[in-house]
């Protein structure tokens, strides 16, 4: 079979890869971003689906339109608006299989062969895959602790022709963790639109926040036309529910229309019937506390695990909220190396070096604190921990 030439840029997710093997029972995972099942609203959603199916199951197991439900895009641009100040409608909005479709539709929209798309370094793996696909070019831009650092956008934007699209995540980044300043914010939109250069925000994270201020997205900017803002019910409610959604200026969601039927027609009416449904019948805002409650606790015991078991020249951050910790371990560890090891004791992370588009840092590690309790996390941090000394005292 003579496969299209795109393949040859495809390559196995080695997170998902690495789920497969996580999915053993005496697994201590802090690898996939994996919310915490326990606490998935079980019994609400088969009230809800109950009730869709009961009052609405012809409509819910019907076609629907591509843009998505109109209730459910209505909720979203009041809550979107409500939330982070902008002057959103449903026509702002097209539903999506999580924000993982979001990129891949965008990705089609925007990226021709050969185009450069620049990126956070380390970023998203999934994005990155993504942009892959379709041929494009895919730059680093360093990064500080408030984001992407200014100069060195620029630097690339002068030096670089083709560039098309910005991929960030400002708030609670996978993988690092790391969340912009406002004004870093304010400064890489101002570059961006100076080149005129799209800028993709995405915020699957948002809402988890356990600590420090809330900023606005730059997508909430007066100056924000040429921003695609994505988001996803996946760390927020249940990520098997598969939706997400884009927020976008009228023009763009038209043309992401177009591509999304061709691509999948629509996403399923029933799922999204339920979503509209739980938050009619439950308080939101009060399950997402919930889950802040549980994680913060979660991230405060990985944070003391790691000053207790590692060794003190580990450097790693201390996010405001998310799913994730990032740790840059003495030189020359190698964390692929590592983690055979490391499964071999029952424990799972992800190595740093697939979250590189460039240059690849062989020392890193991503550690997922939301899916385990704290007495998991301080075993596995533990073992971690032993692990890395015995492989510096060779």
């Amino acid at each position: 079979m003579k496969y299209a030439n795109r393949m040859k840029n495809l390559h196995a997710s080695e997170i998902r890869e690495l789920l497969k093997i996580t999915e053993r029972p005496d697994i201590i995972s802090f690898a996939g971003g994996l919310p915490a099942a326990e606490l998935f609203p079980i019994e609400e959603m088969a009230a809800v689906s109950a009730t869709v199916l009961k009052e609405h199951g012809e409509k819910a197991l019907q076609y629907s339109t591509t843009e998505g439900f109109q209730p459910l895009r209505k909720w979203i641009a009041e809550r979107e608006n409500q939330r982070i100040k902008t002057k959103l409608t449903e026509e702002n909005l097209l539903i999506t299989h999580g924000s993982q479709q979001a990129l891949d539709l965008v990705g089609k929209l925007l990226i021709n062969k050969g185009d450069v798309i620049l990126c956070e370094s380390p970023t998203y793996l999934s994005a990155l895959n993504v942009f892959k696909t379709f041929e494009g070019q895919v730059l680093e831009v360093q990064t500080d602790q408030d984001g992407m650092i200014v100069s060195d956008l620029e630097r690339l934007l002068k030096e670089t022709p083709n560039v098309k699209l910005l991929y960030v995540i400002p708030t609670f980044q996978n993988p690092s963790g790391k969340t912009w300043s406002l004004e870093r914010k304010k400064q890489i939109l101002a570059v961006a639109n100076r080149y005129d250069v799209a800028i993709v925000e995405d915020a699957p994270y948002e809402e988890l926040r356990y600590s420090g201020e809330f900023t606005l997205p730059m997508f909430s900017f007066p100056e924000s036309k040429n921003v695609i803002r994505t988001g996803s019910f996946s760390k927020i409610l249940c990520p098997g529910l598969r939706l997400g959604w884009i927020a976008a200026d009228v023009e763009v969601i038209e043309k992401l229309v177009l591509i999304k039927q061709s691509t999948d027609l629509q996403c399923n009416t029933f799922t999204q019937m339920q979503i509209v449904q739980f938050v009619q019948e439950n308080d939101l805002d009060a399950h997402i506390a919930r889950l802040i409650q549980a994680y913060r606790s979660r991230r405060d015991a990985a944070i003391s695990a790691i000053k207790k078991y590692f060794p003190e020249n580990t450097h790693y951050t201390r996010p405001e909220g998310g799913l994730f910790i990032w740790l840059e371990l003495p030189e020359p560890l190698n964390t692929t190396a590592l983690l055979e090891k490391s499964l071999e004791r029952n424990v799972a992370f992800v190595s740093g070096e697939s979250f590189y588009a460039e240059h690849p840092r062989y020392n890193t590690m991503r550690l997922n604190f939301s899916c385990m309790n704290e007495e998991n996390i301080e075993i596995g941090f533990k073992i971690l921990g032993e692990l890395v000394h015995e492989e510096l005292a060779k």
